[in-house]
């Protein structure tokens, strides 16, 4: 019965003892993200903006139809403001 052998070192990134940058290949065709990182951000942060106002404008004693348009209203005008402050 043989000894595994020892696992080996792999040597560091050769662009830091260099200086040059690393240069990353571009994606293939059709591998493409179906929302970039910065849209998913920006919409999900808008979502959980719409959803506090819905729930705040509900415990104060509103019907929850207007709950849920307040709601939806926060969300659509804080995503431009947020497209704006994140990058």
């Amino acid at each position: 019965m043989s000894t595994p052998e020892p696992a080996q070192s792999v040597p560091a990134d050769s662009s830091e003892s260099t200086g040059q940058p690393v240069v990353v290949p571009a994606p293939a065709p059709g591998t493409e993200p179906f929302v970039s990182l910065h849209t998913a951000v920006v919409l999900l942060a808008a979502v959980v903006i719409g959803l506090v106002i819905a729930t705040l404008t509900v415990l104060s004693g509103a019907h929850p139809a207007t709950a849920a348009i307040t709601g939806l209203t926060a969300a659509g005008a804080s995503t431009g403001v947020l497209r704006n402050l994140i990058r």
